[in-house]
């Protein structure tokens, strides 16, 4: 459902769009729908001038544990044919020009864990967890991530992130250049928006100037995306995926 995912403009921050998921009893697990209404979320920043700063942010205990697995079980057992629901806030994330800053405490599971190679500035409580676990279910990386993070982070650990599907606590995960700042737990909102009513208070062509030069040109991005989306794909629909989706609804029941 669309009201799993909250869209605000807090008026103690004025020009900043705040997206929040909103499905704690899922532990924020993304649906289509979800995804939908966060890449029309993040039009709306881009589109808006008077939003000059958006943010990510999840529940208590929880950024998101990624997918919805029923989705992607449901795609994989159907043979679906297309992209996957993901792609279409991929790419935008791509497209937008504006500073994302993004806010986690607890669970980053999955695209929980790459969104954040698109943001420019993420806090993250100390008791966060940020772990892909592609691999272990018989798919591959994907936002680009094969490509942002070995540039941040290096060979080494972005393998042990992205193919091994080790878990990174906080602090290795600042550390390794995939977050900005660690703090408790209840500190984690006001210390995000906080940062994004900095940027958002900069003068906004600078800051596009800045941000476009730093982030550097998206269309290497854009190109990884499409790549690691054909064997996504192809992976998905793949006796060894299905397998591995099976017996991960098992291992849930």
């Amino acid at each position: 459902m669309t009201d799993h995912i909250e869209i605000t403009r807090p008026e103690a921050h004025p020009g900043v769009l705040v997206l929040r998921f909103n499905r704690p009893d899922k532990k924020n697990a993304i649906t289509q729908a979800m995804y939908q209404k966060l890449t029309a979320g993040l039009l709306e920043g881009e589109q808006d001038d008077a939003i000059r700063a958006i943010v990510f942010l999840g529940t208590e205990g929880c950024f998101s544990a990624g997918n919805d697995m029923a989705d992607f079980l449901g795609f994989a057992m159907a043979g679906a044919v297309g992209e996957p629901a993901a792609f279409g806030l991929l790419k935008t994330l791509t497209e937008v020009t504006k500073p994302l800053v993004s806010g986690v405490d607890g669970l980053a599971i999955g695209i929980g864990t790459t969104l954040h190679m698109h943001c420019d500035l993420t806090v993250a409580s100390d008791r966060s967890l940020f772990k892909t676990p592609f691999v272990d279910l018989a798919l591959v990386p994907e936002a680009a991530s094969s490509l942002i993070a070995p540039r941040i982070m290096g060979h080494q650990r972005a393998f042990a992130m992205l193919a091994a599907s080790e878990g990174f606590s906080a602090e290795q995960a600042r550390e390794a250049g995939l977050i900005w700042k660690v703090v408790s737990p209840d500190q984690v909102e006001a210390e995000t928006l906080k940062i994004a009513s900095s940027l958002a208070s900069k003068p906004p062509a600078a800051m596009k100037i800045a941000r476009a030069l730093v982030k550097g040109s998206p269309d290497e991005v854009r190109a990884r995306m499409q790549e690691e989306l054909v064997h996504f794909v192809a992976q998905l629909k793949s006796a060894e995926a299905r397998a591995a989706f099976e017996a991960f609804m098992k291992g849930r029941g």
